[in-house]
């Protein structure tokens, strides 16, 4: 198949994403019953943004001349259980780079609004109660990242004007970075009881599913507060919410698992804990971002060049 005749699968139409090299032809599909064209003649495929892995993989195993599957999410757990319908040597590519500064700021945000008891006040504003008293500042707090890539150095970008007393750092493997070293998760029965706020940015694999367990979440001080911006699996649900029921531990949640939470669940009304619905990503920042990323990704590989963002490589 050569270039000229070879398809390109966006979700955003083509005509909207600025410096896209002639090379190819584009067809755009974002999760539709229909298929823009036949699946055989693509060859690079940028998946639907927050589609269920059912519509994402649905057109993998049409596909045999694909040679990049680019994701739009930082994520690749969504994607994995289908890489078995792809050829050897097909590039897996994340999103590196697009929801860094958005999930950032959400982690900040919630951060922020649970010490402050902010949930709580916009309660009260609706039943037209005047809700004095202290509340936690971030300043002087110890905050713990659990999962130091680039999402976690974000987070760190943003926590440095607040004045934080320690802010500590925690990835699958130990290492040294300009602002100080970075834990391996052997760390984490030494780290957890210091802080006063443990961000969970790590990507979900198997090493990480269910990290923040019964024991991990014993391990936290009283009183201290879990951010999870990662993903929903990555916090054991039920060890979560048998310490939000006891009042030991207070919770801000982009991610849940059961996702979505469906109605009913105790952790809708679990006391201390502030949820919002897997926005981290989505945000007005997302969409250039993302563009920008297909853009460049597209210029190296119709020039032969290595993509970037590859994080496995089909066997």
């Amino acid at each position: 198949m050569t270039a000229k005749t070879a398809d390109v699968w966006l979700p955003f139409p083509a005509e909207e994403i600025e410096g896209l090299p002639d090379t190819f032809r584009y067809r755009r599909w974002d999760g539709e019953d229909t298929f823009p064209a036949d699946p055989a003649a693509c060859v690079f495929y940028v998946t639907p943004y927050m589609k269920s892995s059912e519509v994402t993989l649905r057109p993998l195993a049409g596909m045999p001349d694909l040679e990049v599957v680019q994701t739009l999410t930082a994520g690749i757990d969504h994607v994995l259980d289908g890489l078995d319908r792809l050829r050897p040597g097909v590039r897996l590519c994340n999103a590196r780079g697009v929801h860094e500064a958005s999930t950032a700021e959400l982690a900040l945000t919630l951060t922020l609004a649970s010490l402050r008891g902010i949930p709580g006040m916009v309660r009260g504003q609706d039943r037209e109660e005047w809700r004095s008293g202290f509340y936690d500042a971030l300043a002087d707090k110890s905050v713990l990242i659990v999962g130091y890539g680039s999402i976690g150095a974000a987070i760190e970008d943003r926590l440095a004007p607040f004045e934080c007393a320690r802010v500590a750092r925690v990835a699958r493997s130990a290492r040294t970075t300009t602002r100080g070293p970075v834990h391996a998760h052997a760390d984490l029965p030494r780290l957890l009881p210091q802080a006063d706020v443990v961000i969970l940015s790590t990507p979900l694999t198997d090493t990480t599913r269910g990290l923040a367990d019964e024991a991990f979440l014993a391990r936290m001080k009283d009183g201290a507060l879990l951010v999870n911006v990662a993903r929903g699996p990555v916090a054991d649900t039920a060890a979560l919410l048998a310490e939000l029921e006891s009042g030991r531990l207070r919770a801000a949640l982009d991610v849940t698992d059961p996702e979505p939470l469906p109605a009913g669940h105790p952790l809708w009304h679990a006391p201390n804990v502030l949820i919002t619905p897997h926005i981290g990503g989505s945000s007005t920042a997302f969409e250039p971002r993302a563009k920008r990323l297909v853009a460049r990704q597209l210029h190296r590989f119709a020039a032969g060049e290595p993509v970037e963002n590859t994080v496995l490589i089909t066997e």
